[in-house]
């Protein structure tokens, strides 16, 4: 039960800086705190790139985008230090009842924390292994490094008070999203109503991505053996791989890369029949739509941590010593994702035969 500080709370800041599927992840978090505190209003405070799948969380109200200095990968931020006070002051002028720092497990709560610190929020909830002092008023010991991020986030409300109803992901998705879609598969020969398979190929990261050529081949073989239409998304630098590697590597798919929006997006994936990508927002999207997924799931980290939950999938990986490398360039051969295409065409179709037999029975 929340104690009376917390159930006071009206104004809440929600920090989860990072990458879209991330933000996915964390919306049956943020619907908890809505069924808890049903009057308050939250904003997010999230990165450029999380800020995009905000529209798709109807629990958020209100989105502050920052890039902060301790999310800078590769030391690639100059060292400007008015620039970190200026969030402090933008945090402190929205006078904010309480802060909830999300993280996963190889992040810390103790710089945002320090920022809502000095920002005067007087409730600030994180967890972390490490003591922290007076930074926040309510300290969690984080879990066990393995469980699935959705889980540490709910872990991290239930442990401060909050009752949990639901741990599915969701995303809500407009009509005009949904009515966009439709409009550009019908331009592409994809009627309403119409059943494809969606392929994404790429990755925020080389070490995460199988090799195009090899996804050329998934994508002729499933043309070919499928019955259905393909259908390849992605965002504007998977588009110009695509472009890159020739019409004929892709000949007899729908190419649909660069030219939708993250809500778009979700849509697109509501709308096929199965998904086939790597450990991207893509299978986070998936699951929280309820859509069967193929992963082709890279060594980069542990498939219990991100895997779908609640939706039937086939992970594929090449179990190698290096795993879990935590890596964004792979050092040797990616041999974590030495599949074969012939494997993960048989792989999708299956689990679409298997979806075929369970709706018709």
């Amino acid at each position: 039960m929340l104690d009376r500080d917390w159930a006071n709370a009206r104004n809440i800041l929600a920090v989860r800086l990072d990458n879209i599927g991330d933000i996915i992840m964390l919306g049956p978090s943020l619907r908890t705190i809505k069924d808890n505190l049903p009057d308050c209003q939250i904003t997010l405070l999230a990165s450029p790139a999380g800020t995009q799948a905000v529209p798709l969380l109807w629990p958020v109200d209100r989105v502050i985008t920052w890039r902060p200095v301790w999310q800078d990968v590769g030391n690639m931020m100059p060292v400007d230090p008015a620039r970190e006070l200026q969030l402090v002051e933008a945090i402190a002028e929205a006078d904010f009842d309480a802060a909830i720092v999300f993280t996963s497990f190889s992040q810390s709560p103790w710089p945002p924390a320090y920022m809502c610190y000095l920002a005067e929020i007087p409730l600030r909830l994180g967890q972390s292994k490490e003591f922290g002092g007076s930074l926040l008023t309510t300290w969690i010991k984080a879990p066990d490094d393995a469980m699935h991020q959705v889980d540490r986030n709910l872990y991290l409300l239930e442990r401060a008070g909050f009752v949990i109803s639901n741990r599915a992901l969701f995303a809500s998705i407009s009509e005009s999203a949904r009515e966009s879609i439709d409009l550009k598969l019908a331009s592409k020969g994809i009627e309403p109503g119409e059943p494809f398979i969606l392929v994404h190929p790429g990755a925020t990261c080389s070490a995460r991505t199988y090799p195009f050529a090899r996804w050329s081949s998934v994508v002729l073989n499933l043309v070919s053996y499928s019955g259905l239409p393909v259908v390849i998304s992605g965002n504007e630098k998977d588009a110009r791989r695509l472009k890159q590697s020739g019409p004929s590597a892709w000949n007899g798919s729908v190419i649909l890369a660069g030219q939708t929006t993250v809500e778009q997006y979700a849509s697109l994936i509501g709308r096929a029949a199965i998904v086939l990508t790597g450990n991207t927002s893509a299978m986070h999207l998936a699951d929280a739509v309820g859509k069967p997924s193929v992963i082709l799931f890279s060594g980069t980290d542990l498939e219990c941590q991100w895997r779908p939950r609640n939706t039937p999938s086939r992970t594929l990986r090449r179990e190698t010593p290096c795993m879990p490398c935590y890596l964004f360039t792979c050092p040797f051969s990616l041999q974590c994702l030495d599949i074969e295409p012939e494997e993960v065409v048989e792989a999708a179709l299956d689990l679409l035969n298997k979806r075929r037999v369970a709706r018709e029975g």
